[in-house]
C-alpha cells in the first residue's frame, strides 16, 4: 500500500509528511554511499604514504569496494524482496557503519581492503532495498517519477560533495574520510527505525529460499567483477583474469539451469524478457562505463600532466555534480510529459558531444574553453540519464520483484563502471607504457577519451529503437493513464 496517495487530483505528485520523511531517509542512505566512494578516492595518495601499499594493493582499496558492491547486488535486491526491505536496509546500514569505523582504525593494508569490501557488500544490500522501498511506496507515474528524480539527484550530490570533502578531510588525515560516514549512518539508522514501514518477509509466504541460486549468482558476479577489476594490473590474458572470467561464465550457466528448474527461483528469468527493462539496463551500463573511464582519464590528465592538486581537480568536476544535483530532481515532470526513452537519448547525445569536445585537450588548456564545456555536457547527460534509467528499469514491475529490478539496474551500473574503467586503463597503459612526458601522456589519453565516446555512442545506438512507434514506455504510459 502506498503511503503517499495524492491528496488532490490536481497534484498527483504531491507527498504527505510521512512520505517526505521516508524519502529523505532513503536519500540520506544513497548520499552516504556516493560520499564514501568519492572521499576515499581522493584520499588514496595519503593512504599509500601512510600504509606503504604497493600499486596493486592500493588499487584494491577501490576495487575491493566495487567487488563487494557489484558482486552482491543481485543477491541484495532479491533478499530485500524475500526477507523484508526495511529489515535488510537497517541491518546493512549497521554493517556499513561498523566497517567505516574499522577502516578508520586499521594499520594494515589487507584489513583496510577487507573493510572496503564489507562496505561495498553492505551497500549492495542498502542500494536495492532503498530503491525498492521508493518504488513500492510511491505510486507509479508522477509521484514515483518525482521521488526518483530527487533520490538520484541526492546520490550524485553525495559523490560530488565527497570529492571536495575528501580533499579537505585528507589534509587533516585520511582516516577522517572513513570516520565521517559513521555518525551520519547512525543518525539515519535511528530515524529509519521510526519512519520506515514494516513489510512482512515474502519468503515466509513463498516457501524455501533459493540457496543454490543465491550461491551460484553471487559467485558468478564476484568472479566477474574480480576478473574485470584486476585485469588492468594482472593483464587481460593473465591466468588470474582468464580463470576468473571462465569461472564466472560457468557459474552463470549453472545459475540459469537452477533458476529454470527450481520452484521458487531467486531471479525469475522472465523479468528479462521486457525490452524496456533491458534497454534501460543497457543505457545505464553504457553511461557508467564511459563516465567512470573518462573520470579516471581526466583525473590523470589534470594531476599528472597539468599538475593540479586533488582539490583543484575536485573543483573542476564540481559543475557536473551541481548540474546533476539540481537537474535530476527536476526530471520527474519532464519524464511525465515525454517519457524516459527520449530523455535517455538526449542525455546520451549530450555525453557523446562532451567526450568529442575533450579530444581537443593539450598540455596547456584553457579550463573555460576546453575542460568546462565537456564537464557541463557530461553533467547534463548524467542528469537526464540517471533518473530516467532508474524510472524505466523499475516501471511496470510487480511490487514483489521491485528489489530484484533494483538489483539488476544497480548491477548494470557497477559492472558497466568496472568494465569501462578496466578497458580505459588498458588503453592508457598500452599507449603510454612508463612514459611521463606530455606528448606521450596525451597520446595515451586521447584514444582513451575516444573509447569513452565510442561506448556512449554504442549506448545511444542501442537505445534509439525504443523511440520507434509501438515501443511501450511504462513510465510514460503510467503518466498518461
Amino acid at each position: 500500500m502506498s503511503v503517499s496517495s495524492p491528496p488532490t487530483r490536481s497534484d498527483p505528485a504531491a507527498f504527505d509528511r510521512r512520505a517526505w520523511i521516508t524519502l529523505l531517509v532513503l536519500c540520506g542512505v544513497l548520499f552516504l554511499d556516493g560520499l564514501d566512494v568519492s572521499m576515499v578516492g581522493v584520499a588514496l595518495p595519503s593512504i599509500d604514504s601512510d600504509l606503504d601499499l604497493s600499486t596493486s594493493s592500493l588499487q584494491w582499496v577501490v576495487s575491493g569496494y566495487v567487488l563487494g558492491y557489484g558482486g552482491l547486488l543481485l543477491l541484495g535486491g532479491r533478499t530485500a524482496d524475500l526477507l523484508g526491505r526495511r529489515r535488510v536496509l537497517l541491518i546493512a546500514l549497521s554493517v556499513f557503519a561498523g566497517a567505516s569505523l574499522l577502516g578508520a582504525l586499521v594499520d594494515s593494508g589487507p584489513l583496510l581492503i577487507a573493510a572496503r569490501f564489507i562496505k561495498g557488500a553492505s551497500a549492495a544490500f542498502t542500494a536495492p532495498a532503498g530503491l525498492s522501498i521508493i518504488t513500492t511506496t510511491f505510486a507509479e507515474g508522477p509521484a514515483r517519477n518525482r521521488a526518483l528524480g530527487i533520490y538520484t539527484a541526492t546520490g550524485a550530490s553525495g559523490f560530488s560533495l565527497g570529492l571536495v570533502l575528501g580533499g579537505l578531510l585528507t589534509t587533516a588525515g585520511w582516516r577522517w574520510t572513513f570516520l565521517l560516514p559513521v555518525p551520519i549512518a547512525l543518525v539515519l539508522l535511528v530515524v529509519a527505525t521510526r519512519v520506515l514501514v514494516h513489510d512482512p518477509p515474502a519468503a515466509r509466504r513463498e516457501g524455501r529460499f533459493d540457496v543454490a541460486g543465491a550461491v551460484t549468482v553471487t559467485g558468478a558476479m564476484l568472479a566477474l567483477v574480480f576478473g574485470i577489476s584486476g585485469a588492468p594490473d594482472a593483464g587481460w590474458t593473465s591466468a588470474q583474469t582468464l580463470v576468473a572470467l571462465a569461472l564466472s561464465a560457468a557459474l552463470f550457466a549453472a545459475f540459469l539451469v537452477i533458476e529454470l528448474r527450481v520452484e521458487q527461483p531467486l531471479v525469475r528469468l522472465g523479468i528479462l524478457r521486457s525490452p524496456v527493462l533491458v534497454g534501460a539496463n543497457i543505457a545505464g551500463m553504457a553511461t557508467f562505463a564511459c563516465y567512470f573511464g573518462f573520470q579516471f582519464i581526466a583525473t590523470l590528465y589534470m594531476q599528472q600532466l597539468l599538475g593540479w592538486s586533488a582539490m583543484e581537480t575536485a573543483l573542476a568536476f564540481l559543475p557536473a555534480g551541481l548540474l546533476v544535483a539540481f537537474g535530476a530532481m527536476r526530471m520527474g515532470p519532464v519524464i511525465d510529459r515525454v517519457g524516459t526513452e527520449k530523455v535517455v537519448v538526449t542525455g546520451l547525445l549530450a555525453s557523446v558531444a562532451g567526450y568529442a569536445l575533450f579530444l581537443r585537450m593539450d598540455a596547456d588548456p584553457s579550463y573555460f574553453g576546453t575542460v568546462l564545456p565537456t564537464i557541463l555536457l557530461l553533467g547534463t547527460g548524467f542528469a537526464l540519464i540517471y533518473p530516467a534509467v532508474n524510472i524505466q528499469a523499475t516501471s511496470g514491475i510487480a511490487d514483489s520483484e521491485q528489489g530484484l529490478a533494483s538489483g539488476i539496474v544497480n548491477t548494470a551500473f557497477q559492472v558497466g563502471g568496472a568494465l569501462g574503467l578496466a578497458i580505459i586503463t588498458a588503453v592508457v597503459s598500452a599507449r603510454t607504457g612508463g612514459a611521463t612526458d606530455a606528448a606521450s601522456l596525451l597520446d595515451g589519453y586521447r584514444p582513451a577519451v575516444a573509447v569513452s565516446g565510442g561506448i556512449a555512442l554504442l549506448g545511444l545506438l542501442a537505445t534509439l529503437p525504443g523511440l520507434l512507434p509501438g515501443q511501450r514506455d511504462p513510465a510514460f504510459a503510467g503518466a498518461e493513464a
